[in-house]
């Protein structure tokens, strides 16, 4: 899982993202396997694995999916959804799909059998995974070769359910050219989003995701502080982003994470400026791990040693805000009304107005995707449902002194919210364990 994060720390050049890729190998963490615990620090060495306790959606779950989306679909007046590879393709289907240019498709209708289209030479890689899917016994697999069209397949499938000339869905990732094939090759046919019925799936969770999620929420926490308590003077982020990711690997899952260090913490994404931990420094670590498919996405931002007294009033700030904002959050309050409740503690408290300090939204919803629905901004008129899942991260940034962020992945529960973890009580004792 490289995200947005990491990839400023690796680096433009080739050689940075070589050592890079090295490193993760090196510790365990991009192959899922425990690195050397002889070369660990005792903290990261006692960290137990922990892949045991997830277990893997099931192709009865999948299905369960597929029946709701073809609900969804008759209530959005959409006869289909397109699918291509990407993350929509893996939550209804299990099938982890690349393939660049060539497009693989899947086409799921309101009624009637799904369909695939899919390379001819690729024709045996496509079974393989979709054995796994829920209608993997007898899949109607369409294959195109090299010198055809694969959109043509998709209108000659649609022809064949009837639905030439029929309404359908496209999600929200499939890549223009590919939308553009379809919409040459049935010209009959009307193309819309499919947002409405893939976001109307993932946005809720099932009682299963929020137990993987929850499992990924804990073992960031952990890997977090087993690396805290090895943290010494001098220390690169680099370096510290390199525990980070043994960490993951004794814990038995892929992650990584950003590490910010002083005046770079005032950079909600970071820099790739080469950071050293000081005495008194602002440190902020930031991102997560996956589990069976399921993100987490938590930061902590702390001080090693003595914090100033600016520092410990901006912590508290962010923290109070954190807490404003669960405490507004429940089904049926809007999104934009949990940024507000947010952002009220902080302009309250003199870092305002509006986007001068706290620079970004709240939150953003959180499940198989790191960033997904919904989003917690500011006229957001989306209505919070029970089992929606977002970040809640406030934060404070004083450019050319430090920034502090609080993160932890926020529940949407039946009468209110809960956090997956607890909340970080200090800028000094970020773990609780002072």
């Amino acid at each position: 899982m490289i995200s947005r994060r990491r990839f400023l720390e690796v680096g433009s050049t080739a050689a940075a993202v070589v050592a890079a890729s090295h490193s993760l190998l090196a510790s365990g963490a991009a192959a899922n396997e425990k690195p050397d615990e002889s070369s660990l620090p005792p903290s990261l060495a006692r960290l137990k694995s922990r892949k045991s306790e997830a277990n893997p959606i099931t192709r009865e779950e999948r299905h369960e999916r597929q029946e709701r989306a073809r609900k969804l679909m008759s209530e959005n007046a959409l006869e289909a959804i397109v699918l291509t590879e990407g993350t929509s393709l893996r939550y209804f289907t299990g099938i982890r799909w690349w393939g660049g240019e060539r497009m693989f498709a899947l086409v799921l209708p309101a009624k009637g059998a799904a369909f695939y289209v899919c390379p001819a030479f690729e024709e045996g890689r496509a079974h393989e995974q979709i054995a796994g899917a829920p209608d993997g016994e007898n899949p109607d697999v369409r294959t195109w070769q090299e010198d055809e069209s694969p959109y043509q397949r998709v209108a000659q499938g649609l022809k064949e359910h009837g639905m030439a000339s029929s309404k359908i869905g496209i999600e929200e990732t499939v890549p223009f050219v590919f939308c553009d094939g379809i919409a040459q090759a049935a010209p009959q046919v009307t193309l819309a989003s499919a947002t409405p019925v893939t976001a109307g799936c993932r946005s809720i969770k099932s009682a299963h995701e929020i137990a993987l999620m929850r499992l990924a929420c804990q073992v960031t926490l952990s890997a977090y502080e087993a690396v805290y308590q090895a943290l010494h003077e001098g220390m690169t982020q680099h370096a510290v982003g390199d525990l980070i990711a043994a960490a993951y690997g004794q814990l038995g899952f892929p992650g990584e994470a950003s590490v910010q260090v002083g005046e770079y913490s005032a950079l909600p994404h970071g820099s790739r400026t080469p950071q050293v931990i000081r005495e008194g420094s602002v440190v902020m670590i930031d991102d997560g791990c996956d589990v069976e498919g399921y993100q987490s996405d938590i930061t902590r931002t702390f001080v090693l040693g003595k914090a100033s007294d600016e520092m410990r009033q901006v912590f508290d700030v962010v923290h109070r805000a954190q807490a404003a904002a669960l405490a507004a959050a429940r089904p049926g309050v809007e999104c934009g009304a949990v940024d507000a409740a947010a952002r009220k503690v902080i302009t309250a408290a003199g870092y305002g107005p509006d986007y001068k300090y706290f620079t970004h939204r709240l939150g953003h919803g959180i499940g198989m995707d790191e960033h997904e629905w919904p989003y917690l901004v500011r006229g957001n008129t989306t209505g919070l449902q029970t089992n929606m899942t977002t970040s809640n991260e406030p934060g404070i940034y004083i450019r050319g002194e430090f920034g502090i962020r609080l993160e932890d992945d926020m529940h949407i529960t039946e009468n209110g919210a809960e956090l997956f973890t607890p909340q970080s009580p200090s800028v000094e004792d970020p773990f609780g364990k002072g």
